[in-house]
């Protein structure tokens, strides 16, 4: 999975590693391993490769349970045993000489392995470990070719012809990881799938469909009817391992159809018509499994409560690129397990600071204060004559009601009202409300515009140039837009 799919994403909310080990342990391909595992032993037979003898599938099927009828069943038995042998629960000694003459000398042996114990005996984190070794092994098989399409690939040797197949791979391997992390991205973004499943078409036209194109070309839109059934495919394969929960494609509607609605159409379109396309979510284990491939590679995605031993610093920094929502689940934690007068103090500290960053990092402060009671009083009180806080602490004693709060000098009042644009612009950029808002800040403020470009805040000009732009008052805009020159000046100055 590359690093720079997604640099930084949202943090997702994960169950825990006991739920998680849970439905590891009941995904049906994992649990076939499983059983093939303690069904291995002296008269199991493998060959070069650990695979298991063709003549043991029809014993290895029944063992699992499976219809002898069903010409698949050979099939998922192979599988389940694959990722038996490459998870560790299966230990296979493969054969010394693959030439010689009788069973002894084509056939190796298997035997349960020592992982297999931590299936019941292991930790909930030993179990996942297991179910990742698993998801790796699935993952490659998905992003093979159809056999028919391997076999249509064979050169005169019997090897396979990769010019012939158009097959990368790596390039494949790069697709299927794609694919993965936009469905990732679509599921932990604010907004997003969360729960609800998302259309194939959509998923497909993520990975096919060039940035800023408007209406879909006929061969692009080829393209992504192509990527949707190879998604069909590699899909059936996953669902299994239990990454994700899968409607497949209608196939009598695309026998009908030919090709897949509209990228920017499909979300718009009849439920039950979309979902006739197929329908795709990550299962929590799924955001699990993708979110620790992501992080191997380098991709920075965070899961709410990773910080709660952290100190407020680190909360502070981290949360600061939070949505609303997430930063206070984060929060919640982190307080959850404090003394709240010493985690007020430590917050109030660690949202000190004239870095550009400062503004949203008080923010949050005030996100992670504002349930806060009265135990957190005497911290806030003590930064009351503080030139960054003490704006921030009158606001939290006057939404109490505390009646003893010293008023604010105008300087205060205009540094207070710098710090928070700038905070809402960092946090949400130019939004429909932040007019309003700042219509409010200065509506009672005479001569509002005349003073506030002499405020020593490193944002005082750039906020002053927002003014300029969204004041809902054109006098006021036009004001602004003065004053951020003079704000300009001063600090060129």
């Amino acid at each position: 999975m590359s690093a720079d799919s997604h640099p930084t994403l949202p943090p997702v909310r994960l169950h825990s590693d006991a739920e998680l080990a849970r439905d590891a342990l009941g995904a049906p391909l994992f649990a076939r391993a499983v059983r093939l595992a303690r069904w291995a032993g002296p008269d199991t037979r493998v060959g070069v490769g650990g695979e298991l003898a063709t003549d043991q599938l029809p014993e290895a099927a029944a063992v699992l349970g499976l219809d002898a009828a069903d010409a698949d069943s050979g099939g998922y038995a192979s599988q389940a045993w694959r990722v038996a042998v490459d998870t560790g629960l299966v230990d296979v000694t493969e054969p010394e000489d693959d030439g010689g003459e009788g069973d002894e000398a084509r056939f190796g042996t298997a035997a349960p392995g020592e992982d297999l114990a931590l299936v019941t005996s292991g930790a909930p984190g030993d179990v996942l470990d297991l179910w990742l070794a698993a998801l790796d092994t699935v993952l490659a098989d998905a992003a093979v070719p159809d056999l028919d399409d391997l076999v249509d690939a064979l050169d005169a040797g019997g090897e396979i012809d990769f010019d012939r197949l158009d097959w990368n791979p790596g390039r494949e391997a790069d697709f299927l990881d794609g694919v993965l992390a936009n469905l990732y991205l679509l599921t932990v973004t604010e907004g997003g799938a969360a729960d609800d499943p998302v259309p194939l078409p959509v998923l497909a036209a993520s990975m096919v469909v060039p940035d800023g194109m408007g209406e879909p070309t006929d061969a692009v839109l080829e393209q992504v009817s192509d990527a949707m059934m190879r998604l069909d495919d590699q899909f059936r394969q996953l669902e299994p391992i239990g990454l994700v929960e899968f409607r497949p494609v209608d196939e009598e509607l695309m026998a009908e159809a030919g090709t897949p609605p509209e990228p920017e159409t499909a979300s718009a379109a009849d439920d039950e018509d979309v979902s006739r396309y197929g329908m795709v979510r990550l299962t929590p284990l799924g955001l699990y499994g993708i979110r620790a491939r992501m992080l191997e590679a380098g991709v920075d995605a965070p899961a709410v409560g990773e910080l709660a031993e952290k100190g407020a610093d680190a909360l502070l920094d981290a949360v600061s690129f939070y949505s609303e929502n997430a930063a206070q689940a984060e929060i919640e934690q982190w307080l959850a397990g404090r003394e709240l007068p010493a985690a007020a103090a430590e917050l109030l500290a660690a949202a000190r600071g004239d870095d550009e960053g400062g503004p949203l990092r008080r923010l949050r402060c005030q996100q992670a204060l504002a349930p806060a009671g009265p135990e957190a009083e005497p911290a806030v009180r003590s930064v009351l004559d503080d030139p960054e806080l003490g704006g921030l602490a009158r606001v939290w004693l006057a939404e109490r009601g505390v009646s003893d709060v010293p008023a604010p000098d105008p300087e205060m009042v205009f540094w207070l009202t710098v710090d928070t644009i700038a905070a809402q612009l960092a946090a949400d950029g130019e939004t429909e409300e932040l007019p309003l808002l700042m219509g409010s800040l200065t509506a009672h403020h005479a001569g509002f515009f005349e003073e506030v470009w002499r405020v020593e805040h490193p944002a005082t000009a750039y906020v002053l140039e927002a003014m300029g732009r969204l004041h809902p008052d054109k006098k006021a805009a036009k004001e602004a837009r003065k004053a951020a020159f003079k704000a300009r000046s001063r600090r060129s100055a």
